[in-house]
């Protein structure tokens, strides 16, 4: 007699429905909690593996992730092509499985494009809590996508924000950045002609593909924090190198960081070495590490981006769309 296997259901949940179920500030306590576990050692999380699709200037990245106290497990797909908003497509887009530890079995295949918008701005909150000044007033952003703006949202949740200063090289885009998000934020916002002049702030976050650093060192005052969000594959490159060297540099993950972050270029030319990287945000979190220890400190959080960030937000949208009867149940075997 053959193996009798139990129906196996999925919820399927799409992009409206995810970003009806959860915003930044739910989010938010989630993804601190992953990197506290992370801290702690309480977590299974191999380095992503990328596709390198070098003819259509993209790329494919698998992400599992599993939270051992909290007993949540998943893998997530991502890709990046800078090149797809001229076809009509995000830069970003993502599917989500949310694993049952006890079975293996999938519990919810999602959209994660919005998943990975949330959990990556509330990383930069996160590290802005721990790292940047308590009395920082003032946000500078380079980069004006997606991912701007929900680093925004989430910093504006830490901090009392009451300026931010824009850069864009799309004209457009600053205009729609500042006409979509000063009413949300609720504080002024500048658009300024120039980078360096978006540096003379208190936070600095740089959301940007490109490949040729963009924030020289001699801008940067002392007492700033930069959130280093664009460097997140293998040539990526925003800051000055120089910055590296004489700040506070913060990874999310050091095999990540090393391979494909912000000091990803610097290590491979010899400039930086990993041992010059002051520890990893979970490491700050849990206590083990002090974040800020000076209003002078130069403070820069290298984000590459973590697969438990995107397990516990995937588990906060499972547990919500449960309770709401949110989602379509789809019959795997």
């Amino acid at each position: 007699m053959g193996l009798q296997y139990m129906g196996i259901n999925i919820l399927w949940l799409n992009k409206r429905e995810v970003e009806e179920l959860v915003n930044i500030n739910d989010v938010l306590p989630a993804v601190e909690i992953a990197f506290r576990e992370h801290g702690l050692d309480r977590v299974q999380m191999p380095p992503k593996l990328y596709l390198d699709f070098k003819a259509h200037n993209g790329d494919l990245r698998v992400m599992p992730g599993y939270l051992e106290r909290s007993d949540i497990a998943g893998v997530k797909l991502v890709n990046v092509h800078p090149d797809n908003p001229k076809r009509g497509l995000p830069t970003v887009m993502a599917l989500m499985v949310l694993n049952s530890s006890e079975t293996g079995a999938p519990l919810a295949v999602m959209d994660a494009t919005t998943l990975t918008d949330l959990r990556t701005g509330a990383a930069g909150a996160v590290a802005a809590k721990y790292l940047s000044r308590e009395d920082s007033k003032v946000v500078g952003m380079i980069g004006l996508g997606r991912q701007a703006r929900t680093q925004l949202k989430a910093i504006a949740s830490v901090r009392n924000i009451e300026l931010v200063k824009i850069f864009d090289t799309s004209s457009d885009s600053v205009d729609v950045f500042k006409a979509d998000m000063e009413p949300k934020i609720g504080v002024e916002i500048i658009k300024e002609p120039n980078v360096h002049e978006v540096c003379d702030c208190d936070i600095l976050v740089t959301t940007t593909p490109v490949r040729t650093p963009l924030v020289k060192a001699e801008w940067i005052k002392e007492g700033t924090h930069i959130n280093a969000i664009g460097a997140d594959a293998v040539g990526k490159e925003e800051l000055d190198p120089m910055i590296l060297k004489k700040a506070k540099v913060v990874v999310d993950a050091v095999a990540q960081a090393s391979h494909s972050g912000e000091v990803n270029v610097p290590i491979s030319n010899g400039i930086f070495s990993v041992d010059e990287i002051y520890t990893e945000l979970g490491q700050v979190v849990s206590g083990k590490k002090p974040g800020r220890e000076s209003d002078a400190e130069i403070t820069v959080f290298d984000s590459t981006g973590l697969a438990i960030q995107d397990v516990v937000t995937a588990d906060l949208i499972y547990r919500r769309a449960i309770e709401r009867k949110v989602g379509t149940v789809l019959e795997m075997f």
